[in-house]
């Protein structure tokens, strides 16, 4: 196995944007594997032109981990790197990544996702496992919203945040946006009644839920992750968010902010949250 990463790519008629990507990781990767899902365009003639290995995958039904699987599977680096085709590395980030993967460490890091949106003068931001070792345990799963995060900690590893920034840029389409929401809003709640007990999937179905302000349903699903994980100070955050926000009812608002700080003491946005409740029931 060689020492630079191997990038892995799952993509599909993306010609518009795959250049910059892949602009981005030239002289960090040192090799290019790019699963290709169903292109009509010249998504597939430019990664070759980059020297990229594409290899085609049926994603007649949708799988997303499956097709990452599938490129992670015939990676030969030690090290694996996970760019989407809207993504692109920050040029100031690949000397760490170089040092990360030279530490040869058993984990997987977090990279620092800009979010950006039309219309939006200041990005979101999140974090995203995306740098991990070439370890055959170390697998993604999930149709939708797929993660590698829980292999990695079940083969022994650690995740661990890092600076590394990523940049992504937000479809233009809201229309296309919304038809992909309500597909992976269907998927997530085959995937929840297939198997019940698995509540990392209510994150991204309260998410979905979100996102076409379905505020009434959001609200339901952030209490049923309450109650799935009672002892999650983000999940009584979260809670409280909608509580306060979205379906108004300040005395559960304020349950939820003052459980997630005896959860976890001092934290921040709990406090900041009960300080402006305060504040405006002082000012009423």
């Amino acid at each position: 196995m060689g020492a630079r990463p191997s990038l892995c790519m799952v993509v599909r008629n993306e010609a518009a944007r795959l250049a910059r990507c892949l602009d981005s990781v030239q002289g960090l990767a040192g090799e290019m594997i790019v699963v290709d899902t169903g292109s009509t365009d010249a998504t597939a003639r430019i990664a070759a032109g980059y020297g990229a290995r594409v290899l085609d995958f049926d994603f007649s039904v949708v799988d997303f981990a499956a097709a990452r699987n599938y490129g992670l599977a015939h990676a030969s680096a030690r090290w694996i790197l996970v760019l989407d085709a809207d993504e692109v590395l920050h040029s100031a980030s690949a000397p760490l990544i170089e040092q990360l993967v030279a530490r040869d460490e058993n984990a997987g890091y977090y990279l620092r996702r800009f979010n950006h949106q039309a219309g939006s003068e200041k990005p979101t931001d999140d974090y995203v496992v995306r740098l991990f070792p070439n370890h055959p345990a170390f697998r993604y799963r999930g149709r939708v919203h797929e993660t590698v995060d829980a292999s990695i900690l079940a083969g022994g590893g650690r995740l661990v945040r890092t600076p590394i920034r990523i940049d992504h840029d937000f479809a233009p389409d809201r229309d296309a946006r919304r038809r992909r929401n309500l597909r992976y809003l269907a998927i997530l709640r085959d995937e929840i009644t297939a198997d019940p007990g698995d509540d990392s999937r209510l994150d991204f179905l309260a998410a979905e839920y979100h996102q076409l302000g379905m505020f009434d349903q959001a609200t339901e699903t952030a209490e049923r992750i309450v109650r799935a994980r009672p002892h999650d100070p983000r999940a009584h955050l979260n809670a409280g968010v909608y509580h306060l926000i979205y379906k108004p009812d300040r005395r559960r608002a304020r349950g939820d902010f003052e459980q997630a700080l005896r959860l976890r003491p001092g934290y921040a946005e709990a406090r900041a949250f009960l300080d402006l409740m305060d504040q405006q029931e002082r000012a009423h």
